[in-house]
């Protein structure tokens, strides 16, 4: 009955396979005289979804997550992850050849000046790193005595035999119904940017910021709709896009040449390169570049100039056309989602459902709107000890039934033509035990303090995290992630450049659409986390002094009544939750049919 298109369940190579390949690779850095090579889980562009041909990470280390890094040495291996991958890297990662440390507390770079001695030549592909990540392990093997070596092409390349072809997906043309701004108009706002950065050019080496300049989606990458892509913004003159020709139909290559010249991608270092001979200074995105740009400019006698892409912050900001498409495809997503609910709710108790079920019905669920295009990443769902497994990615040895007594957390999106969506719901299946309520209900409180938060303009993510945090705080409790990620506009689910977390530093700007998802993990129990997505708007407060803003919610899905403790509610909360209830019900019931109509009905009834 329900199937999955966009996400599979096989699992990761372990074993002989990825030993193998561990001392081929030694083989190799010995043969090009280097003493070890830096793995990070990178393309050109930093791009969280990277194409198969791009997953070097995984095909040498087994570890899928999309953060990460590793370093190779003659006699030893590390595989570095974040506080969101340690439960999953353990699992992946053959502990025998790799040792699994902290890619933040301590930074690989201590790993990297500790492993390394007087004379070690470490080697690593530059276009593959930024500027600010290649200083990083510069220093660090300064501080050995050791040297940083600048590959010129990358040793895994030569020992992956099968590696996949690049991506030539078909790039597509974002109607102004959906993009509401055209090509024209954006890059005026670019040109005025680079005004205020006093440079000669910008070099958008994000492909999203070429997406969003020029109007056009592809299918370059699961799950993000991206024409892998570079452009070249002079502050004035014609802008040049460097893709693969053979993406292009005549339809969207005409629409290009409107407002850009269209170049190959080998074309872009020559194009550079005449540029940087005049002395241009060139802007560079701190974030995506690659130190290989950096060094292709000066080498030529350019100035590169490192700094934040402003077309991150512009795109960050939606227009009115872009908020209208998100509220349409948030209505048409929550009912998709209710009846997922709705059937979970149905047949969860009798024990056989497994979490691949869940997995393939709600994306069966989503495809029988006729509008989806993609999930907007690989739906998390996660049953018991799973659950708390933050970026768990269910395959069929891991799948685990959901049984009664369980939690189940489902993580989801998807990426309709009008808007991008991410929700995460967890479900009691049978009776709840008492802790669970009380930390689910903690992690409701916090939620409910970021959606009802009202905060001055030009206040940053930062300052806000505390309020999702502070009812988990008080019973001596956490979680390891943010609280909130910015989210495209038919573009990635995981938008810069603002956040609610504690590393969060840009002001968040009305228009600008964040989730709000705190959550709980008792790790081999159970997972929590209730994610709404917010869009940014001004607060009216009579006196203000001040500009003042808010969250306006956009997820419509019910939020478990079981496993609320109304007692730990204060009244503003419980009226805020009986309130967004009441709101899913408005909206959400017209799309339904009977059963699940009567299904919502139930579940947000007003509590009291």
């Amino acid at each position: 009955m329900f199937e999955a298109h966009f996400q599979t369940f096989e699992e990761p190579e372990v074993g002989v396979a990825l030993t193998a390949r561990l001392a081929a690779l030694r083989e190799e850095l010995a043969r090009r005289k280097l003493t070890g090579f830096v793995v990070p889980r990178a393309d050109q562009q930093q791009n969280e979804y990277v194409p198969p041909s791009e997953e070097r990470l995984a095909w040498l280390t087994g570890f899928t997550g999309s953060a990460g890094m590793a370093v190779v040495l003659p006699h030893e291996a590390a595989v570095f992850v974040d506080g969101r991958y340690t439960l999953q890297a353990a699992k992946q990662v053959d502990a025998k050849a790799w040792a699994v440390e902290s890619l933040t507390d301590p930074p690989p770079e201590s790993w990297v000046s500790a492993h390394l001695k007087a004379g070690d030549r470490l080697g690593f592909d530059p276009w593959l790193h930024t500027f600010s990540a290649t200083e990083r392990l510069s220093a660090a093997c300064a501080k050995a005595g050791a040297e940083l070596v600048a590959v010129d092409s990358n040793p895994i390349d030569a020992v992956w035999q099968d590696r996949p072809q690049p991506p030539l997906a078909p790039v597509a043309v974002h109607s102004l119904q959906h993009a509401g701004v055209t090509e024209a108009e954006k890059l005026t706002q670019i040109r005025s940017e680079i005004a205020k950065l006093g440079t000669d050019a910008l070099v958008l080496s994000d492909s999203h910021a070429v997406a969003w300049t020029f109007n056009i989606r592809g299918a370059d990458v699961a799950h993000t709709p991206l024409p892998l892509s570079y452009a070249l913004v002079p502050k004035d003159g014609r802008p040049t896009i460097f893709i693969d020709h053979r993406k292009l139909s005549n339809l969207t290559r005409d629409h290009l040449e409107q407002s850009a010249d269209v170049r190959e991608p080998d074309a872009m270092a020559p194009t550079l390169m005449a540029l940087a001979k005049s002395g241009a200074a060139i802007a560079l995105d701190n974030a995506t570049a690659a130190d290989a740009l950096s060094r292709l400019i000066a080498g030529a006698g350019g100035k590169p100039v490192r700094g934040s892409d402003p077309v991150a912050l512009l795109k960050a900001v939606k227009n009115a056309t872009e908020i209208k498409g998100t509220k349409t495809a948030h209505v048409r997503d929550a009912a998709a989602l209710a009846r997922f609910l709705a059937w979970v709710d149905r047949e969860a108790p009798s024990g056989k459902l497994t979490e691949i079920d869940a997995v393939e019905a709600l994306e069966t669920f989503r495809r029988d709107t006729g509008a989806l295009k993609d999930v907007s990443f690989p739906t998390i769902s996660g049953t018991g000890p799973n659950g708390a497994i933050v970026h768990y990615r269910v395959t069929r040895k891991s799948n685990r039934r959901i049984a009664p007594g369980d939690l189940l957390l489902i993580d989801s999106g998807a990426q309709y033509e009008d808007g991008t969506t991410d929700v995460t719901r967890t479900m009691a299946v049978g009776e709840p035990t008492g802790e669970m309520r009380d930390r689910f209900t903690r992690v409701l409180r916090g939620h409910i303090a970021i959606a009802r938060a009202i905060f001055p303009d030009g206040t940053t993510g930062a300052q806000l995290d505390t309020l999702a945090r502070q009812y988990l705080w008080s019973a001596g409790l956490d979680f390891e992630h943010g609280t909130g990620h910015g989210v495209g506009s038919y573009l990635s689910v995981h938008e810069g450049p603002a956040r609610i977390s504690k590393l969060g530093t840009t002001p968040l700007k009305r228009g600008m659409i964040l989730s709000n998802e705190p959550g709980y993990y008792k790790t081999d129990g159970f997972g929590i986390r209730i994610e709404n997505l917010e869009l940014v708007v001004a607060a009216d407060i009579k006196g203000a002094e001040k500009p003042m803003n808010a969250f306006e919610t956009l997820t419509l899905a019910p939020i478990d009544r079981r496993l609320i403790d109304v007692a730990m509610l204060g009244r503003d909360e419980l009226d805020w939750l009986n309130a967004y209830h009441a709101r899913v019900r408005a909206e959400v019931r017209p799309a339904l049919d009977e059963a699940t109509k009567a299904w919502l009905d139930q579940a947000t009834a007003e509590l009291t």
